[in-house]
């Protein structure tokens, strides 16, 4: 499942991502790494940018860049 399109308040871990180059590298040091947890706390009114928590903060993501971003249900 990618991250874009999972549901609100669901535990979900990150099992890749699948950019290259610097948009890979800048999701990377965002937190983004294989095996963070994650959960997705809130959508903008028209859905894009999301707003994810991602161990104790919360970061912003535009659907595109959630688009490359491989997550799994726990």
């Amino acid at each position: 499942m990618l991250l874009a399109s999972a549901p609100l308040s669901e535990m979900l871990r990150v099992t890749g991502v699948r950019a290259g180059g610097a948009i890979a590298c800048r999701l990377m040091e965002m937190g983004l790494i294989e095996g963070a947890l994650v959960q997705v706390v809130g959508r903008a009114p028209l859905g894009d940018p999301m707003r994810v928590r991602l161990g104790d903060y919360e970061l912003s993501l535009r659907n595109a860049e959630a688009g490359l971003v491989d997550v799994t249900a726990i």
